[in-house]
């Protein structure tokens, strides 16, 4: 296998990046001003297609090629394994918060306790979930999960991870999801559909739509990813078009 990057993903507070190879994984520190500094580094012969760091700590959560049905939790400090499970189908998403680990299935959730990595919760028959799309608040205190909650419609199912409890739906765009992401806090929601010309921001505790945005109106663009700002000013959106969209959240302090 190659060096080419499958997967590359900031950790909860954006001071790392986990890197997943089709020759192992590595963790890089976002610290250094003109350089990426390289924190941590495994060969694995059979590629690495998810790779999720709990903030700084030394847990990471990896998914290989060969085996996309198996999740391994590792100290990579320790060079240990903790644990692994074993899925009924492909593994597609994973995300992690100080409280739980959720793991994406095209059709399911599972919803693990992060202190024993027991599975307290199973979200069955969801629609399906080709690209594993699903967001998980990083505050523990508000430990939402968002995910599409319709195949055909932009409909998102937000649901307290935490409490193990249906939270609200948010209809959101006409068209199907492409992207998620939640604010620090999990107070808000950023969503986008398959179209990528609307970006809209909504409140998780009455789905109310708080910001909207166009990013485009002539052209459609694949979305790629959202985030928010650590202080909630700022939106920023990158998309196939080869550009970063960066908008201003006006009622923001």
């Amino acid at each position: 296998m190659s060096d080419e990057i499958l997967y590359i993903q900031f950790n909860q507070d954006y001071s790392s990046l986990g890197v997943g190879t089709g020759h192992g994984w590595s963790l890089v520190s976002n610290s250094g001003v003109e350089a990426l500094e390289k924190i941590h580094e495994a060969a694995a012969a059979d590629g690495v297609q998810i790779v999720e760091r709990l903030f700084s700590s030394s847990l990471v959560a990896i998914v290989s090629l060969q085996s996309p049905r198996k999740l391994r939790v590792c100290h990579f400090k320790k060079g240990n394994e903790i644990c692994n499970y074993s899925y009924a189908n492909s593994i597609l998403g994973v995300r992690l918060n100080r409280a739980r680990l959720v793991v994406c299935l095209e059709e399911m959730l599972y919803i693990h306790n992060i202190r024993d990595m027991k599975i307290l919760h199973t979200i069955r028959d969801t629609p399906p979930n080709p690209k594993g799309l699903l967001a998980l608040s990083v505050n523990a205190d508000n430990s939402y999960l968002a995910y599409p909650g319709s195949g055909s419609t932009g409909q998102v199912q937000v649901f307290d991870a935490f409490n193990l409890q249906a939270k609200i739906v948010i209809h959101a765009h006409a068209s199907p999801l492409a992207a998620l992401a939640f604010n620090a806090a999990g107070t808000l929601l950023a969503t986008a559909s398959e179209k990528g010309t609307v970006i809209r921001v909504f409140s998780t505790s009455d789905a109310s739509r708080i910001f909207e945005f166009r990013r485009g109106m002539k052209r459609y663009a694949s979305i790629y990813s959202i985030a928010f700002s650590p202080d909630d000013v700022f939106l920023a959106v990158s998309s196939n078009t080869v550009t970063v969209h960066v908008f201003r959240l006006q009622n923001a302090p």
